[in-house]
């Protein structure tokens, strides 16, 4: 039996932003995805290449740990963001 799908948010910014599907309003897409994905379960099905997912926020808290134990659910934002450089 297939598991249920859950409607979350993804939001990419700055050069990653080339990255979020068709649709997309700005930076942010609604998104979804099977009950039970991890951070890094959507980091993967949307290439967004590791080195590049520098900051990962999810409902604007910092994810540092383990991305794959951490389990989005139903109406999280997932806040992505490349390096940044400046000065």
């Amino acid at each position: 039996m297939d598991k249920p799908k859950i409607k979350m948010y993804l939001e990419l910014f700055a050069s990653l932003m080339r990255l979020l599907p068709p649709g997309t309003s700005r930076h942010r897409r609604e998104i979804k995805v099977v009950e039970g994905t991890s951070v890094q379960d959507v980091i993967d099905e949307y290439h967004i290449p590791l080195e590049l997912a520098h900051i990962v926020l999810v409902n604007g808290v910092f994810v540092c740990e383990d991305r794959s134990s951490h389990i989005l659910e139903a109406g999280d934002v997932l806040s992505i963001w490349p390096p940044v450089a400046g000065g």
